[in-house]
């Protein structure tokens, strides 16, 4: 499945008015897909997002890791589903935004924590999920760059 469809899909389960177990679940799939999102692009994305990418790769696993991994049926994990990355800008800009949202569903999870091990569960996924997302929007700046050095050339060319 396309990346577009499934932070799409990721953002509407994040926002989807759900309990604490499963807000905390659907953080988990948002990470699982950054972390599947970078290593695609850091085997075949665009050269100069390769080292971002692995690192992209490495921080989303980290906030993976600090959560518990939700009870899904293997059909069920989206970072799984990813079959294409069609547009690396495109997508990654919907990504950018995911991880804000996930860091804002953390921050709520955090405050209304009943106990101080969830609560610093999620602080730490805070700080894996505002990571990821400086990885990405160094990806998108490295992007910005490379096509303004085209247009550059293709005018004096």
């Amino acid at each position: 499945m396309d990346a577009m469809r499934l932070i799409e899909a990721s953002r509407r389960a994040l926002t989807g008015g759900a309990d604490a177990a499963e807000a905390m679940a659907e953080v988990w799939q948002a990470q699982a897909l950054a972390q599947a999102i970078g290593s695609r692009l850091a085997v075949s994305g665009p050269p100069e997002l390769r080292g971002e990418a692995l690192g992209l790769t490495e921080l989303a696993g980290r906030g993976c890791g600090v959560l518990d991994p939700p009870d899904l049926d293997p059909g069920d994990l989206r970072a799984a589903q990813l079959t294409e990355l069609a547009d690396a800008r495109q997508t990654l800009l919907s990504l950018g935004g995911l991880l804000g949202e996930v860091g804002m569903a953390l921050v709520g999870m955090a405050s209304a924590a009943a106990d101080e091990a969830t609560y610093w569960q999620c602080m730490e996924a805070i700080d894996a999920a505002d990571e990821s997302r400086d990885r990405v929007l160094e990806m998108l700046r490295k992007l910005a760059a490379r096509e303004e050095a085209e247009l550059r050339e293709r005018e004096m060319g």
